[in-house]
């Protein structure tokens, strides 16, 4: 066996290594096979605003890559100054290379002052704190039921089963941890899918009876939620999002920088994860709050990608959950999954369980910070100074 190097990743040459690496890493997850949508990711990167602080390392055994780590870049407000801190991503290693991990982690401390992470594999999060970052804490998971298919089926006692002629097993349907995209980042260890759960096998009619059921009670729990106002369908993101960002900016210490223009880069043409839906409360010509919503796994699963509204305008996030709620219901979704941290900014747990969310405590992601400046550390390293969603972060980059 030739020496292992770990060594810049200029241009594209490797990545076709790169993507039969990602293969053989995640071999239960078929949407790596698709290696054109992760080469077309790093090529939206080269339309970033900070697209020259975009690193990327391999490790190579000979001419096999045997290991890969990206390093993205962006802007920061932490106590009113600008920074840039980055996010490692895309992070992999073939087996018996496990040493190559630390090599490759230790290229980004080296070459990065300032590092926020969305994570929550614990081994990853290991080798970080090994090298410097500090867990602040947990994220919110949030998730919501729209359709009673995605319900698992409870164990039925033999006699019962016999008395009413149901089959030993049922068929498995994907549930609620088997999905592409950020899901299949939630279990401790990149080995193996978890196991699919069993459906319950309702009769049609009865489902649709249920799942109409389950919208009547939704419309029932959003009257009047959030008052007069209303969220609304908005074409793509004007100024009046860089209105909104300041007026945040100044009072929450700790934001990722999220300006109109950031905003079209994010989720406008070309991004991976185009296109999305924007819903936007306005009052008086201003914009109080906005929603970015995703649909993944064919429509199934609904995201939450972003949710911001004016601190302490507690009517402004409910009126956008209500809205929420409804555009995911009228689009097919079954599921709705929301990943945040509880802010003045974000929606509150209360009303999330008002209107049926549930929490999600297995699968909670950490938030990591490592800043140069020990002032901003120390800010960095309380969650009640953020205001922060998935999708702020390379952990959405990869929704399908």
């Amino acid at each position: 066996m030739k020496k292992v190097v770990v060594k810049p990743m200029d241009g594209p040459g490797l990545e076709e290594g790169v993507g039969k690496l990602r293969i053989r890493a995640f071999p239960f997850f078929p949407e790596t096979r698709d290696t054109a949508f992760y080469a077309d990711v790093y090529r939206w990167f080269e339309s970033h605003p900070l697209a020259d602080e975009v690193h990327r390392w391999v490790a190579l055994d000979g001419d096999k890559v045997v290991g890969h780590l990206a390093a993205t870049p962006q802007y920061y407000r932490v106590d009113g100054q600008r920074v840039v801190a980055h996010t490692p991503g895309d992070y992999m290693v073939d087996e018996g290379y496990g040493f190559q991990a630390l090599s490759l982690m230790r290229n980004f401390f080296r070459t990065t002052e300032n590092c926020v992470v969305c994570d929550m594999v614990p081994a990853v999060i290991e080798i970080e704190t090994k090298l410097g970052a500090k867990v602040a804490g947990e994220m919110n998971y949030a998730a919501k039921l729209l359709n009673v298919s995605r319900l698992p089926m409870p164990p039925v006692p033999g006699p019962i089963r016999r008395a009413l002629n149901l089959p030993d097993s049922f068929a498995p349907s994907r549930g609620f941890t088997d999905r592409p995209g950020v899901e299949t980042e939630e279990a401790d260890e990149y080995v193996a899918p978890p196991a699919p759960r069993p459906r319950a096998p309702l009769p049609g009619p009865l489902k649709n009876l249920l799942n109409r059921g389950l919208g009547a009670v939704d419309e029932a729990l959003g009257r009047n939620f959030g008052g007069d106002l209303r969220a609304e369908v908005l074409d793509g993101f004007d100024e009046s999002f860089d209105d909104l960002f300041e007026r945040v900016a100044a009072v929450v210490p700790c934001v990722a920088e999220k300006d109109s223009s950031f905003l079209r880069w994010r989720y406008g043409p070309g991004s991976p994860q185009a296109p999305v839906t924007v819903l936007g409360v306005r009052s008086g010509g201003r914009l109080l709050g906005y929603a970015v919503l995703r649909a993944a796994s064919k429509g199934q699963d609904g995201y939450v990608l972003d949710l911001v509204a004016l601190p302490g305008r507690r009517d402004v996030t409910r009126a956008l959950l209500r809205g929420i709620v409804r555009h995911f219901r009228d689009e097919g979704a079954q599921i709705i999954r929301y990943r945040y941290l509880d802010s003045p900014t974000s929606a509150r747990s209360g009303d999330l369980t008002r209107l049926g969310f549930f929490s999600r405590r297995g699968r909670r992601n950490n938030l990591l910070v490592k800043f140069k400046d020990g002032d901003q550390h120390r800010m960095a390293l309380d969650l009640t100074n953020w205001s922060y969603n998935i999708g702020d972060g390379e952990a959405s980059f990869w929704l399908r």
